[in-house]
């Protein structure tokens, strides 16, 4: 007798619910709306059937910064609908921290469904601080599935503490490892499922690395070096991936729920009755000729009607041109856009030096009339600020990091590096700085690229202390800028970016693009 066992999953849905772009309110073809309609078809037509979350869930739209900011005490739209729809289990992700523990504690509360946490544990007890390390599901051929979940342990290196006091980030592979173990010893299944909001360090294929061996992401060696999984859920690095590690079926369904993953696992059922896989297959289905569900789409309007409104909010006025056109030329160039977070960044913080990103390629700066549309699809991200004491060498460090952003292509031209551009893009670990003026030679060899820096007028010294504002993101050595690690905290500035861009345009209403030539970019 065979059986098939078929998985729906998503991962790194960050807060999109509905299928539009933010910033423009054009429509993309992506969203839980339309994933409803898949997961409710899949019900109808499949008798063993898993519905599951790979986390980085509530996070990433304005959809969801509304929520948090003016309806929480209402219930979470994302676990609302997850609710609705009837899902296994979820995991969380990294940006589920960015709202702090009690958002997370709210919405594990009201799900219906269990929140796997095998590897983040109570400081205290020792024990899963969310949700348990796994669950059983038993279908009614008897067939017996285990599902484990963990989350990349590299959180601490990005998170603000206060967002995370109290919790243990155990090391997830050998979480994972212990958990495998321990259901293969005590429960009997028949398909060991691993669910880890992680990607890969190494090519799937080749096994050569693909990047800094920080334990960010694990995938690879979960599946060279545990034995007893057959299928490894991924997400994390927004990758578009299906493929064999060994005896390991893999897969990772990029973001913004554009796809969703559909894994059918073929069981036979020998004559001593047990379950055993006989073939794996998995398909990434994208969204574009899926409708929308009706009743999640009533479900979330209310909240959707107060985010319109919110973010057609003017909040202020631009004199000049501070719109980007080419996201390359404002990282070779100084910027209108960049000068202004970087005058943000200084004013709340009161002191002179600053890093700043351009957060992504789909940036478009702002236009003569500012809404909040525009500020939260330009700073997409929920950062806070703090004050570091570094010194000179520090500074200097960071600068030959963000330096290995660029390359002299074969043309002579200046290009990214193409590892800010694959497995993930990472625009947003290349910094501009404030404060200092420097200059960067990116026809020298990495490490050596630092010309010329200086700090009001006198060489920067290696051994002189300076204080120096960025995110919390980066200031916890987030993008390997690991010369910030343990360094002295002397502020914090607990306001997101967002709510401090739109109290500089309350506080001055009109304000002028300029920008201090502070750096250059030579070859």
């Amino acid at each position: 007798m065979q059986e098939d066992l078929t998985i729906l999953y998503t991962s790194d849905i960050h807060g999109h619910v509905l299928p539009i772009n933010y910033g423009t309110n054009e429509p993309e073809a992506r969203g839980l709306v339309k994933y409803a309609t898949v997961v409710k078809r899949a019900k109808k037509e499949y008798e063993n059937l898993l519905i599951l979350d790979n986390g980085d869930l509530i996070q990433g739209t304005p959809l969801m910064t509304n929520y948090v900011k003016n309806n929480s005490d209402t219930e979470n739209p994302m676990i609302g609908i997850f609710n609705r729809l009837g899902i296994d289990a979820a995991v969380l992700g990294n940006h589920e921290f960015n709202f702090g523990k009690n958002i997370i504690q709210q919405a594990v509360q009201i799900a219906d469904f269990p929140v796997l946490s095998a590897n983040i544990l109570d400081a205290e007890t020792g024990e899963p601080a969310f949700g348990p390390p796994y669950i059983m599901k038993e279908f009614s051929n008897g067939i017996r599935v285990a599902i484990i979940g963990a989350t990349t342990h590299y959180i601490p290196n990005w998170e603000s503490p206060e967002h995370i006091r109290g919790l243990v980030f155990e090391d997830a592979f050998l979480s994972i490892k212990k958990w495998v173990a321990y259901v293969k010893k005590h429960e009997n299944p028949d398909v060991v499922i691993v669910s880890y909001h992680g990607g890969f360090e190494a090519d799937i294929e080749t096994g050569e690395p693909t990047e800094v061996a920080t334990g960010e992401n694990q995938g690879y060696q979960i599946c060279t070096e545990i034995e007893g999984i057959d299928l490894l859920l991924t997400g994390h690095q927004h990758r578009e991936l299906i493929g064999t590690v060994g005896e390991v079926l893999v897969t990772q369904p990029g973001k913004n729920a554009s796809h969703y993953g559909k894994i059918t696992l073929q069981l036979d059922c020998g004559t001593d009755g047990k379950w055993k896989i006989v073939n794996k297959q998995a398909e990434l289905k994208k969204m574009e000729t899926v409708e929308d569900d009706e009743e999640i789409l009533n479900y979330i309007m209310p909240l959707e009607k107060s985010t319109q409104q919110w973010l057609d909010q003017p909040i202020g006025y631009i004199k000049g041109d501070m719109t980007i056109t080419d996201p390359f030329q404002t990282r070779l160039k100084k910027h209108p856009l960049i000068q202004l977070i970087q005058d943000i960044q200084m004013d709340v913080s009161g002191v002179d030096i600053s890093v700043t990103s351009l957060l992504n390629n789909e940036s478009r700066g702002f236009e003569s009339t500012v809404t909040m549309r525009d500020v939260v699809s330009n700073y997409m991200y929920p950062n806070t600020l703090v004050v570091l004491e570094l010194t000179g060498a520090d500074i200097r460090a960071a600068l030959e990091q963000t330096a290995q952003y660029f390359i002299v292509d074969e043309n002579g031209e200046f290009a990214v590096n193409p590892t800010y551009i694959e497995p993930k893009p990472q625009h947003y670990n290349y910094d501009m700085w404030e404060g200092i003026e420097y200059t960067l030679n990116i026809s020298k060899p990495f490490g050596s690229r630092v010309e010329n820096v200086s700090y009001k007028g006198e060489p920067l010294q290696d051994d002189k202390t300076y204080q120096v504002v960025m995110t919390n993101y980066r200031a916890s050595g987030g993008g390997d800028y690991k010369m910030f690690v343990g360094k002295k905290v002397i502020k914090e500035i607990q306001k997101d970016a967002v709510e401090l861009i739109r109290a500089h345009f309350e506080k001055h209403r009109t304000i002028e693009a300029y920008v201090i030539e502070n750096f250059h970019v030579i070859k």
